[in-house]
């Protein structure tokens, strides 16, 4: 490997400052162009890499953006890092990610690790267990150490911050539409994620629409747990025992496992049985028949998040912009799993 050259080397065999140099390779107009050009071919030749964290140091910046996920598997996640990854790029900025696997205790070791200086501010998604405990000492604390964050989809009210979330309620109440429409008046409602703000919201859209529709609710078609295991072992019975037109499901377990029950019983989807998901993942699109689901818009909600931890960080001191909530629009991507209007 070849060693690296420093700028008061390079100075030293130019003949010129050390000042010259460093604005030379900023491209900085105070120098001749004939100039920069000597001195950035010549840092090329010999192997020149500027010192990003002693720059940062002294700008009091990383340029640098910590993100944490609940669960890197899940396809959601993945196209919202997708999107703030673009838009920071652009802007500048690199991206630290870690993955919380729903784990409060992790989440805060997340946090603890990266605010040694190693980043300028958070984008997240609150996990599983956090919101469960209702525990979000560790958000506020940060935000008190001038770092700011950005919350996404699984945000909270306790938390003074900027935050990006899909119109969860609505996107349930369009949803149902949809069924109603379609004359399914047996519509069961599935859900996996109870005990998330997400769940919670769709949850309300459902019966928000059945009150709106004049039909009455029937618990014996609802299946809200908090887990994938308490949903599986209690899914079979919910078929056997009840006549469905349609089915509601919460989240990508609960659609795809619907799908695989429905199937196993003979019933013709959408012909005896339409139903709708979230998420919008890559099995959405496999699955013989396709399903219809309710795209969330992972990439958007990721770009805007970025945008608004940057304009924030980047904002001249005392001209910070107000807390917001952006509202990113789902849409109900219609496929083989529901009979079309």
């Amino acid at each position: 490997m070849k060693p690296k050259a420093t700028l008061k080397q390079i100075a030293k065999e130019l003949n010129v400052s050390v000042s010259t140099v460093s604005k030379a390779l900023s491209n900085s107009p105070e120098i001749s162009e004939p100039t920069k050009i000597k001195v950035q071919e010549f840092a090329k030749l010999k192997n020149y890499k500027p010192n990003h964290m002693a720059v940062n140091l002294k700008n009091k910046r990383s340029k640098t953006i910590g993100v944490i996920i609940p669960n890197i598997l899940n396809p959601f996640f993945a196209k919202v890092f997708s999107g703030i990854e673009k838009t920071a790029n652009e802007k500048g900025y690199n991206v630290i990610t870690c993955i919380s696997n729903e784990s409060l205790e992790k989440e805060i070791h997340a946090m603890d690790m990266l605010s040694n200086g190693t980043i300028d501010g958070f984008i997240l998604s609150i996990s599983e267990e956090t919101q469960k405990e209702g525990e979000f000492k560790h958000f506020k604390e940060a935000m008190a150490d001038d770092l700011p964050i950005v919350m996404f989809d699984r945000i909270s009210d306790d938390v003074n911050c900027d935050k990006v979330i899909v119109d969860d309620f609505d996107s349930a109440v369009y949803s149902m539409d949809h069924f109603i429409k379609s004359n399914c008046k047996n519509i069961a409602l599935l859900s996996t994620i109870d005990n998330l703000s997400v769940g919670k919201l769709r949850a309300e859209g459902y019966l928000k629409a059945l009150a709106v529709n004049d039909i009455k609710v029937n618990d014996k078609i609802i299946l809200r747990t908090e887990s994938t295991e308490e949903f599986d072992a209690k899914l079979q019975d919910l078929f056997d025992n009840n006549k469905l037109d349609g089915v509601f499901a919460l989240d990508e377990h609960a659609s795809v496992m619907a799908m695989k029950v429905a199937i196993k019983k003979g019933l013709k989807i959408p012909e005896e049985l339409s139903i709708i998901g979230f998420a919008d993942g890559v099995w959405s699109r496999r699955l013989t028949p396709s399903l219809s689901t309710v795209s969330q818009h992972g990439p958007e909600i990721g770009s805007a998040a970025a945008e608004m931890l940057i304009n924030r960080l980047e904002a001249k001191e005392g001209e910070e912009p107000d807390y917001e909530t952006r509202v990113i629009k789902t849409e109900l991507r219609q496929r083989e799993s529901t009979r079309k209007l």
